[in-house]
């Protein structure tokens, strides 16, 4: 199947980056179709850890081309510093290429970010402050300089001077703050522009003629289903498209390209930042999953949220997203847990709504209504087949594939390579 789209079901850090490092060795192609640094996925590779925030985690196979499309937001500093960490720990970037087309995160992107967030005080949407939001917002109101514009430093002076004069004001006389200097940031990106112009390409171009060819391509999504503009919990979501559908429009191809879509499902649920979250546990059984989970953003540090299972969002993404296999990750860390919890429906004002409610007053106040199931209580992080998996975790896992209504494809039990296991067709 060439065209595959790698998703998160949750609001994120679902384990995307251990799934695609896995589907690595059949893959001719990985590609990043929108976010920014933002995102983190993290690759354990033997003994190594890799953390990945522009460039696709497939980039530690030399066989792989990488791609950062057009539906990328790019601070091409921090891509800089990401290319020289990994040439240093001796990964090659060779085969890595970004979209010419995708929009560049600029200074007074990351200062006007942090204002607003700091503006908002206690109803702030909890953004990472790297830029993200305002550099879409450029990119939708057609005032945004593109990845191709360091390739013209006529056409980057003049768009950057477009964009000051508005923002220089916003700057000084809304949150009283200093202005940027152009020339500082054209010196800084004129550098930035000799660094990467080897990797800018036509990349929407490059992904089509490799699907055409029957090339494996898996186009890895960042954040997740919770967190699209449009599907997810708005107003606190990300800026891009996470969902599959974002898949084609950031990446430049076409629906029927795409043979396959996966969902990444971690086996209990976490957020990072603000917004509802009906099955969070904000005690010990929360601080629990938290602590052995190592439940720590990739890209901020900051804690995650914690809780249990949340079959109707799971439900939710499998439909937004066509999904038709799901990878359940993190199984280990419920090993501890002696009763485990699944959440297959709310209730709101004496209603119950076994599907994603319609209006966000009702997600926010929900109470959510619990399957309870036995835990296992005894390590699995070595078990390599299904089978010899306790009875309690096969009927966990069996009973999130019945309410998903979707094979269950992979399962992981730990954070290396493997540690995972392929159930193959033994899930009743």
């Amino acid at each position: 199947m060439p065209g595959i789209v790698l998703i998160g079901t949750q609001w994120g850090d679902e384990g995307k980056g251990k799934v695609t490092d896995f589907l690595a060795d059949d893959m001719h192609m990985v590609v990043r179709y929108n976010g920014g640094d933002n995102a983190g996925h993290t690759v354990v590779e033997t003994d190594h850890e890799f953390r990945f925030h522009l460039i696709p985690s497939g980039i530690l196979y030399s066989h792989i081309t990488s791609v950062i499309a057009d539906g990328v937001v790019v601070n091409p500093k921090v891509l800089i510093e990401e290319i020289d960490g990994l040439e240093a720990r001796g990964v090659s970037t060779k085969k890595l290429f970004v979209s010419g087309n995708a929009h560049l995160i600029m200074p007074y992107h990351l200062v006007l970010d942090r204002a607003v967030e700091l503006q908002l005080g206690k109803a702030k949407i909890g953004t990472t402050r790297k830029g993200i939001g305002p550099t879409y917002a450029d990119k939708a109101a057609r005032v945004g300089i593109r990845v191709q514009d360091l390739l013209d430093m006529k056409i980057f002076r003049k768009k950057l001077k477009q964009a000051l004069e508005i923002k220089n004001a916003i700057l000084m006389k809304i949150y009283e703050l200093e202005p940027l200097d152009d020339e500082k940031i054209i010196s800084d990106y004129m550098y930035y522009a000799k660094r990467l112009e080897p990797y800018i390409t036509d990349t929407s171009l490059m992904i089509n003629q490799a699907l055409d060819e029957g090339k494996n391509v898996l186009f890895e999504g960042a954040q997740g289903t919770l967190l699209d503009l449009d599907h997810g919990t708005y107003p606190f979501v990300t800026s891009s498209s996470p969902v599959a559908g974002g898949a084609c429009a950031g990446a430049g191809v076409g629906p029927p390209k795409i043979d396959k879509v996966i969902g990444v499902a971690k086996a209990y649920v976490t957020r990072v930042g603000s917004g509802p979250f009906p099955t969070e546990q904000g005690d010990e059984i929360g601080e629990k999953m938290r602590q052995i989970g190592v439940e720590y953003g990739t890209t901020t540090g900051r804690p995650r949220r914690c809780g249990w299972f949340d079959a109707v969002l799971l439900k939710y993404a499998v439909l937004v997203n066509g999904i038709n296999g799901i990878v359940l990750t993190k199984l280990d860390v419920l090993s501890t847990f002696k009763t485990l919890k699944i959440c297959v429906g709310y209730e709101y004002e004496g209603k119950f709504y076994p599907h994603f409610p319609p209006h966000q007053t009702i997600f926010h106040k929900c109470i959510p209504i619990y399957e309870e199931l036995e835990g296992w209580q005894r390590d699995i992080s070595d078990i390599k087949r299904y089978e010899n998996l306790p009875p309690a975790a096969k009927r966990y896992i069996s009973r999130i594939k019945e309410l998903a209504g979707v094979p269950i494809e992979m399962i992981s039990v730990g954070p290396r390579r493997d540690q995972t296991i392929i159930p193959g067709g033994l899930i009743p």
